[in-house]
C-alpha cells in the first residue's frame, strides 16, 4: 500500500472516529512517535512502516532538489522537506479543533 493511500485511509478513519484520531494524535507524546504511530496504522489496517515513513518526504525532496536548474551544488536551497508525520499530525489537529 502507498504511502498516500495509508494517509487517506487514515484521514478517513479518523473523520469518522473521534477516539482513533485521538489515539493517532496520541502517539506524539512518545520519543518513538514514528514508530507508535506506524504501529497503530497498521492495527487499525492500514500497514506503514517507520522507514517508509520517514523517507517518503526526504524521497520527495531529493527529487526537487534534482529538478531544481538541473540540481547539483549549485541549485537553489529549498526550505524544508516535507515531514508526513507532521504533516499529518497536523492536520488531525485541525480536525480536532474543528469540531470543538
Amino acid at each position: 500500500m502507498e504511502l498516500q493511500d495509508v494517509i487517506v485511509g487514515l484521514r478517513h478513519l479518523a473523520q469518522k472516529d473521534p477516539a482513533v484520531r485521538d489515539r493517532l494524535l496520541a502517539t506524539q507524546q512518545y520519543d518513538n512517535a514514528q514508530e507508535k504511530f506506524c504501529a497503530l496504522a497498521t492495527e487499525l489496517g492500514f500497514p506503514l512502516s517507520a522507514t517508509e515513513l520517514a523517507f517518503a518526504g526526504e524521497d520527495d525532496y531529493a527529487h526537487m532538489r534534482r529538478a531544481t536548474n538541473g540540481g547539483g551544488e549549485s541549485s537553489p536551497v529549498l526550505e524544508g522537506e516535507d515531514d508526513y508525520y507532521d504533516l499529518f499530525m497536523s492536520e488531525l489537529n485541525a480536525m480536532k479543533y474543528a469540531d470543538a
